[in-house]
């Protein structure tokens, strides 16, 4: 198997770390500046990143490349265009009570799947979360915040498009974490896709006891 291509591996670091300048993407991928000008360059032609001029503080702007939509479709998204027809043709046939019982249904088969969650700490748990996540295609990983709290972050939606057409999908998504860390943890939404952030972020924290 080949190994990926600087181009690719150039659209992953904008998927997964969010704008980035020339000078960042060389000293990524240890190669020149002007070779990493070139090869974003090469992307922009395709209309895969764009460029954006940041202001910094003093000196010159910053010039940022990030994924286009162009960009972001040439990620996974687990047949699209057949999710968002099915849901409409549930939503056609059996109406809003239809499209609940499919994303109610959804939604217990994915409790079952995370419900034993192997971690003894929230810490380790939300990482088993994680994993479990990226290995659906949601390119997740764990954090831990300054503060503390854990930060359950997703660069990538496989189901995006279906989301899009139906947001119940997304609703269900903070019901089915709190069902899996459990008792005594808030799970909160801060960055979400469909509204316009690049990914999907979810501070998670133990609630203190009165």
């Amino acid at each position: 198997m080949s190994s990926p291509s600087t181009a690719e591996n150039i659209l992953f670091a904008l998927k997964t770390r969010g704008a980035l300048s020339a000078r960042q993407v060389a000293d990524t991928f240890k190669i020149s500046t002007m070779g990493a000008h070139k090869a974003l360059n090469a992307l922009a032609e395709q209309k895969l990143v764009d460029a954006e001029d940041e202001s910094r503080g003093r000196g010159r702007p910053t010039r940022l490349f990030r994924l286009t939509a162009a960009g972001h479709a040439r990620f996974p998204d687990n047949h699209a265009e057949l999710s968002v027809e099915l849901i409409e043709d549930v939503r056609t046939l059996f109406g809003k009570a239809g499209l609940d019982r499919l994303i109610a249904s959804r939604e217990a088969r994915q409790r079952r799947a995370y419900a034993e969650l192997k971690g003894q700490t929230l810490g380790e748990k939300v990482a088993d979360l994680a994993r479990m996540r990226s290995a659906e295609g949601y390119m997740a990983r764990s954090e831990v915040a300054e503060d503390g709290s854990h930060l359950l972050i997703e660069d990538h939606c496989p189901i995006c498009a279906a989301a899009d057409a139906c947001q119940g999908f997304c609703r269900s998504e903070l019901a089915i974490f709190r069902a899996a860390l459990g008792n005594g943890v808030s799970v909160e939404r801060e960055d979400h896709l469909l509204s316009g952030s690049r990914r999907c972020t979810y501070r998670i924290r133990a609630i203190e006891s009165r």
